[in-house]
């Protein structure tokens, strides 16, 4: 279906939530228009990036409260500070709703990151120089899985591991033979981009074939996992590291979970080893989204996420985009636009230009990359799959030879204004 020319819709009202935004613009003029030109562009664009998504003003009031005042250094009730009575409080109430929230024994929920949590992992896992077998790089690994620019590849020895080159698909059967060639003290299950299911329970038979911890990295997934709509990696990883922004719609942090047996050796490794003060604001904020998550309408919105991934993935598909694996079970997809005659950096700028932010990513054939897009921010704004629709129509009119930016930015901005992630109150 071409894309047609509309005339604009009325602009929905954006303006700066929170109480103190007056105050900041009297204070720090040029920060305050920063701030304004940032939800702008937040509420004037499709936000696809997989990684991305809007939280609640709940969470938001969480982060800009008073807690991010407060020092506090150990745990509940052992902490180097006085004062904590209330921040103790807050950080056992999202302990108690990641727990509940994940069925697992123990969550610490003070990493400043999703790499911070992968750290701390290998920290109470590994001494330097062991051997882990994690996805590589190119086939959509991590940073933290072995790359020789972060400390993963400095301090430890990665064995990567593949998809197929056909299918896409991740091969169990090299990844066991892999594990039973190099004897891993580790094996990591995870991605950034692989849009399928990942197989958690034969993870942990290669772990358990060889003596190795199974470490799952679930930062992107985790919400859906919250939300029913995703396998849990926690009755069979000895740790789960896992992102709380993302689709789980907390604040940008991470947490780790784990069984009793390993609880000690887990917040050892946070706190002292690698990490100071907790950002109090920010584990409530957590708290925040862990109740969030746990009700029936995160549970509706996690697979009307899905839903919209998958009719995302065929439009674009039907438009001449190929999906790889053929499709997705998750928020995320990825596309090679080599059928547009286009470079993935180039579409990107293509897209930018029309109002579509996405990221690029590793494709599993040869050295080609591709563009890495999810569903979870237009979600959160209540778009479903109609307007998965005419987000491709959008994507393949911007990637044309002929593509009229300044006109297709004018229909993205006519599409999102009708769906604010912070409707004007």
């Amino acid at each position: 279906m071409p894309v047609t020319s509309a005339a604009p819709a009325a602009a929905a009202p954006v303006r700066p939530f929170g109480p103190d935004v007056d105050a900041l613009r009297r204070q720090d003029p040029e920060l305050a228009e920063i701030l304004v030109a940032e939800l702008e562009r937040q509420s004037d664009g499709l936000q696809l990036i997989a990684a991305e998504n809007f939280t609640s003003t709940a969470v938001l009031t969480a982060l800009g409260s008073p807690l991010a005042n407060k020092y506090a250094e150990g745990y509940p009730g052992s902490r180097h500070h006085g004062g904590c009575e209330f921040v103790d409080v807050a950080e056992r109430i999202a302990v108690d709703r990641a727990t509940a929230l994940f069925g697992a024994e123990h969550a610490n929920v003070q990493p400043h990151s999703g790499s911070s949590a992968v750290l701390a992992a290998y920290a109470a896992l590994l001494r330097p120089g062991d051997t882990v077998l994690a996805m590589g790089l190119p086939h959509g690994g991590h940073l933290t899985h072995g790359s020789p620019a972060n400390f993963s590849g400095r301090w430890f020895e990665f064995v990567g591991y593949g998809v197929d080159a056909e299918s896409g698909l991740i091969d169990y059967e090299q990844i066991l033979a892999l594990a039973r060639t190099h004897r891993p003290k580790a094996v990591v299950c995870g991605s950034i981009s692989y849009p399928r299911h990942i197989d958690y329970s034969a993870f942990r038979d290669i772990a358990d074939d060889v003596g190795a911890y199974l470490i799952a990295d679930a930062a992107h997934p985790m919400g859906l996992v919250a939300g029913g709509a995703a396998p849990s990696p926690v009755p069979y990883a000895d740790v789960v590291c896992a992102t709380t922004h993302k689709v789980l719609r907390g604040p940008r942090g991470g947490m780790l979970l784990c069984g009793g047996d390993l609880a000690e050796r887990i917040d050892r490794a946070v706190f002292p080893f690698t990490q100071g003060g907790a950002q109090m604001h920010t584990i409530a904020a957590k708290a925040v989204a862990f109740g969030e998550a746990a009700t029936p309408a995160f549970t509706t919105y996690a697979h009307k996420v899905v839903a919209n991934a998958r009719a995302l993935a065929a439009e674009l598909t039907a438009r001449g985009l190929v999906i790889t694996t053929g499709g997705t079970d998750t928020h995320l997809l990825t596309a090679d636009t080599g059928r547009y005659g286009l470079d993935a950096r180039t579409a990107r700028g293509r897209l930018a230009a029309a109002g579509l932010v996405l990221d690029t990513c590793a494709l599993p054939h040869g050295d080609v990359r591709g563009l890495r897009l999810g569903t979870a921010a237009v979600t959160t704004q209540g778009m479903g799959t109609e307007e998965m629709t005419r987000i491709a129509e959008l994507f393949a009119a911007a990637l044309r030879s002929d593509a009229e930016p300044n006109r297709l930015r004018g229909e993205v901005r006519e599409l999102v204004r009708r769906f604010p992630p912070y409707p004007s109150r």
